[in-house]
C-alpha cells in the first residue's frame, strides 16, 4: 500500500498539471484547430471547434501572400541582432568580470540604469535620427535598436557566466604564451557555451516577436517582419480570420521547436543572470 501511494500521488499531480496546461493553452489550441477551416466556416459555425478541416488557408498564405518574405525578414533581423548582441555583450561581460577599476564600476552602474530605461521614450528621437540617416524602412534600424535594448541584460548574463570560470585557467594560458585576447577566445569563450546559448535564445526570441518598434521603422510590405505583416489580414471592415489563424500557427511553429531544444539553456541562463558578483 505504501508503494502505491507515491505512484497515485504522481499520477494525480500529472493529471492536475496537464489540466492546468490545457486550460492555459486553450486559446493556442483553438487557434491551431481553427486554422484548418475557412473564414466563412468560422462565421457560420456555432461551435468553437471545426466541423470540417481544410488546408486552404495554408495554401492561400504561401501562394498568394507575402508571408514567406515576412518570415525571411524576421529571421534576418533576429539573427543579425542576436549576433551583434553576443559579440558586444561577451567583451563587455568579460571586462566586468575580470577588471575591477573605477571606470568599469561606473560602466556597470550605467548599464543598470540603461536597462531600466523604457525604449518607448526614445522612439521619436530615434525616428528623427534614422530618417536623417536614411534608415527608415531599413532592417538595419530595428537591428541596431534590438541589439542596444538587449545589451545590458546580455552583458550581466555573460558576466555571471564568466564569474564561474576559474581565473587560474586563463593564468595558465598566459604562462604558456597566450595573450589576454587569445586566452579569452581559446579558454573563456568555449567554456561559456551555455551562456552564449542563453543570450542567443532570449535575444532571438525577443527580436522575432517584437512588434512596436518594427511597426514604426519598417513601413513597406517588402521590409515587414511577421508581427507587422500579419496585421495586413485585419482590414477596416473585415478580417480574414482563416489566413490570420494559419499565419499565427506557422509563426508559432519555429518558436515552439526552438523552445523544445533550448528550454534547459533558458533555465540555466535565467538562473545565472540573477547572480551578481
Amino acid at each position: 500500500m505504501r508503494g502505491l501511494l507515491p505512484a497515485r500521488k504522481r499520477a494525480f499531480l500529472l493529471l492536475v498539471i496537464t489540466a492546468i496546461a490545457v486550460a492555459i493553452n486553450t486559446p493556442i489550441i483553438l487557434m491551431v484547430l481553427n486554422s484548418f477551416q475557412t473564414t466563412e466556416q468560422m462565421l457560420m459555425s456555432k461551435s468553437v471547434l471545426p466541423s470540417e478541416y481544410t488546408v486552404a488557408n495554408y495554401g492561400f498564405l504561401i501562394a498568394r501572400t507575402s508571408y514567406l518574405r515576412f518570415f525571411s525578414n524576421s529571421v534576418l533581423i533576429a539573427a543579425v541582432s542576436t549576433i551583434l548582441t553576443i559579440v558586444a555583450a561577451a567583451f563587455a561581460g568579460y571586462a566586468l568580470s575580470r577588471y575591477r577599476t573605477k571606470p568599469i564600476t561606473l560602466y556597470s552602474r550605467i548599464l543598470l540604469m540603461v536597462q531600466m530605461f523604457p525604449i518607448i521614450m526614445a522612439i521619436i528621437p530615434l525616428f528623427v535620427l534614422f530618417r536623417k540617416l536614411g534608415l527608415i524602412d531599413n532592417p538595419l534600424s530595428v537591428i541596431i535598436i534590438y541589439a542596444t535594448v538587449h545589451l545590458p541584460f546580455a552583458t550581466w548574463m555573460f558576466k555571471a557566466f564568466f564569474d564561474t570560470i576559474p581565473r587560474e585557467l586563463e593564468e595558465a594560458a598566459l604562462v604558456d604564451g597566450c595573450s589576454r585576447l587569445e586566452a579569452f577566445f581559446r579558454i573563456v569563450l568555449p567554456l561559456s557555451g551555455p551562456g552564449i546559448a542563453a543570450v542567443a535564445i532570449f535575444s532571438s526570441l525577443f527580436s522575432y516577436n517584437e512588434f512596436f518598434v518594427a511597426s514604426i521603422f519598417l513601413r513597406t510590405e517588402a521590409q515587414m517582419p511577421i508581427p507587422v505583416g500579419v496585421q495586413m489580414f485585419m482590414q477596416q471592415y473585415a478580417t480574414d480570420w482563416g489566413s490570420l489563424m494559419a499565419a499565427a500557427t506557422l509563426t508559432m511553429v519555429p518558436t515552439f521547436i526552438f523552445f523544445m531544444f533550448a528550454q534547459k539553456y533558458m533555465v540555466h541562463g535565467g538562473l545565472a543572470g540573477g547572480v551578481k558578483g
